[in-house]
């Protein structure tokens, strides 16, 4: 933990908010730690969010943390209007942060979690006028709803989030942001990250396979590519329950304390 940070002197974090909203904290934090293993992270400059259970308000991460640094006690609780609620660090937070994520949690309110990322594939596939291809299976899990977004700048302006939210539309789980990056929205944290791992997986297939030149890409059959995009939907899915464990006790054989 930086040097700088305040002390905290008020009463531990987890003693003072509800059960609920600590095991958000925990798999939200789990998230930003996975999340530094995979190499999402852009410096400190790409956020995930979580709605705290029985409210409006959401967690983000304080500005300037690097995400192998956040836990459960360091995010940052925010109202929907942005006026800083609880914040342990000191740090506050992204202001463009609270303008993409703000607007997924207000336009979606039966989502819990937002994570939204700029890695090198997410981005170049984002630059692409083909937008994601159906050409892998990884795909599958999200192209099929993909809405897009174009860019209009660094998202400061509150203005814009009236746009962002009508090109997300009423069911979308997955967005790319046009010469930007990737978003992902989840009933649970679990379940956006998911999400985000498999788009962006499928970026980087993409980008690897345009490589060799677009004449030589295979793209599925539509009867194919709604074959894959059902089974990864079905309800039965294994993995809905068997990832997130896994993903967890990975931390923890590394000794990351993101429950801290």
């Amino acid at each position: 933990m930086p040097a700088k940070l305040k002390s905290v002197k008020s009463a531990p974090v987890r003693d003072r908010v509800s059960r609920e909203e600590w095991q958000v904290r925990c798999d939200l934090a789990a998230a930003y730690q996975l999340a530094a293993i995979y190499k999402w992270t852009d410096l400190i400059y790409t956020h995930f969010s979580a709605r705290v259970p029985g409210a409006h308000d959401f967690l983000v991460n304080p500005y300037g943390l690097m995400f192998d640094e956040i836990t459960a006690s360091t995010l940052v609780k925010v109202s929907p209007e942005g006026k800083v609620l609880d914040d342990p660090t000191g740090m506050g937070y992204n202001e463009a942060g609270f303008v993409i994520h703000g607007c997924m949690h207000a336009a979606r309110p039966e989502i819990n979690c937002v994570i939204h990322t700029h890695t090198r594939a997410g981005v170049a596939v984002s630059a692409m006028k083909c937008g994601l291809l159906p050409i892998s299976q990884h795909a599958m899990m999200v192209q099929q709803q993909v809405t897009y977004h174009d860019y209009e700048g660094i998202a400061l302006e509150l203005d814009e989030r009236k746009r962002m939210a009508r090109d997300l539309g009423k069911t979308s789980k997955a967005m790319i942001l046009r010469n930007h990056g990737l978003l992902t929205l989840g009933d649970s944290v679990r379940q956006a990250f998911e999400l985000m791992y498999y788009l962006d997986t499928a970026c980087q297939i993409q980008v690897d396979a345009c490589a060799g030149g677009m004449e030589n890409v295979l793209e599925m059959s539509k009867r194919a590519a709604d074959t894959a995009a059902q089974q990864f939907a079905r309800e039965s899915r294994p993995a809905n329950e068997k990832d997130w464990p896994a993903l967890l006790r990975m931390l923890e054989r590394r000794g990351i304390d993101y429950k801290a």
